[in-house]
């Protein structure tokens, strides 16, 4: 089993953007509408602290992060990508919704979600244990 090691100075601040009343309202639509574990079958746990990133959604079992993109990211690109690159080198998969697809296209999103935790599913089962 891998260990996992996050920045603890985050901490205090992750804990913080966990209150149900500072997460975004696309982050309550889709915890309460798409994530829910009755829905999905996996937990998922929100603003989770890998190495010094903070995740929207995170699914240990599966290795599987979801970030909802939102009008700050615009200005953190740089960091994002760099955020993806190291986390996908630790064996995470991403998948990114807009505040937009979850306002407007929620029943896809729906759809998608569970289509990728399915491919997600295969994928781990390919790879050999550690």
């Amino acid at each position: 089993m891998n260990k996992v090691y996050y920045n603890p100075k985050l901490k205090n601040y992750a804990k913080i953007n966990r209150n149900q009343y500072t997460m975004t309202k696309h982050e309550w639509i889709f915890r309460n509408f798409v994530l829910r574990k009755k829905m999905t079958w996996y937990t998922f746990l929100r603003q989770k602290i890998i190495y010094s990133y903070i995740l929207d959604f995170y699914c240990s079992t599966l290795k599987l992060w979801i970030e909802i993109d939102w009008e700050s990211h615009n200005d953190t690109v740089d960091y994002d990508e760099e955020r993806v690159k190291v986390l996908h080198d630790c064996g995470i998969k991403i998948i990114r919704y807009t505040n937009d697809e979850i306002e407007k296209k929620l029943e896809a999103v729906i759809q998608d979600v569970h289509t990728k935790i399915e491919d997600r599913k295969k994928e781990i089962k390919k790879c050999p244990p550690l």
